[in-house]
């Protein structure tokens, strides 16, 4: 089917993982609203890009802590465009540190950027997609919702926690059109994680290959970094109808990581 003329909200969608899905939806000819931190004309410059695509694209600031900021979100995209057809949550941070010194601050906010904003996106959004007649949720999970590495306590629980909000949402909107699927990737090749390569090389004292293959990408076993595209697309297969009945469930992009 076409989804030209849907609607996805796309949150933390001005860099990253959430911006490329955002581009590759804009190329389908899906309108798109914005969501995330970061410099305001960058932001602008990005959402100006989208609408180069020939969608409408339009931002919101939700802060993702905030279940009322979130509520006016779904509340404009709702306004603008009729409603949220499509959901990716993509919103994260991340914090490393033993348990013991861990910052509850940062505990609380890890947990309600990636956990406890879904849900209330979600709870926003299912009724408008109920009453479409059709929706695709999508929850961007991570390998660390399928296993664990130390010192990252909350961004491993709460990326748990998001696989199990998955496959209940899946099951509650089953009969509804309506679906909700997860996606697993492994390490992403994004700016970010392209920063950290020379910091990391000098830090350890070797060299920035051993840091892609003997750190980052240490338990994939491609060797190859999950590309923003291939994220992009993935997500663009669970909104066809191919995917019509796949609810529920993830979909891991790894290079073997959680097979071994």
């Amino acid at each position: 089917m076409s989804l030209k003329g849907k609607t996805a909200l796309i949150t933390g969608s001005t860099s990253g993982i959430g911006l490329g899905i955002a581009q590759g939806f804009a190329d389908q000819g899906i309108n798109i609203v914005m969501n995330g931190f970061g410099d305001k004309d960058k932001i602008e410059a990005e959402r100006k890009a989208l609408e180069d695509k020939g969608v409408s694209a339009i931002y919101h600031g939700a802060d993702m802590t905030k279940p009322e900021e979130i509520r006016d979100m779904v509340a404009l995209a709702e306004k603008e465009f009729g409603a949220v057809d499509i959901l990716v949550n993509n919103a994260g941070i991340q914090h490393v540190c033993p348990v013991e010194d861990f910052p509850e601050e940062k505990w609380d906010a890890i947990l309600g950027i990636i956990l406890s904003s879904a849900f209330h996106t979600t709870k926003a959004s299912i009724g408008g997609m109920r009453k479409a007649g059709w929706g695709r949720i999508i929850n961007m999970c991570s390998a660390h919702g399928l296993v664990a590495s130390p010192y990252k306590t909350a961004y491993v629980s709460a990326k748990h926690g998001l696989l199990g909000l998955t496959k209940t949402i899946g099951l509650e909107v089953a009969q509804d059109n309506i679906t909700c699927n997860a996606i697993c990737p492994g390490y992403v090749f994004t700016p970010l994680v392209e920063n950290q390569i020379a910091d990391t090389a000098k830090a350890r004292g070797i060299s920035e290959e051993e840091v892609v293959n003997n750190v980052l990408l240490a338990a994939q076993w491609t060797k190859k970094f999950v590309t923003i595209e291939q994220v992009a697309g993935i997500a663009l297969f669970l909104c066809s109808d191919t995917a019509a009945n796949i609810t529920g469930t993830d979909i891991v992009v790894d290079g073997g990581w959680t097979a071994a």
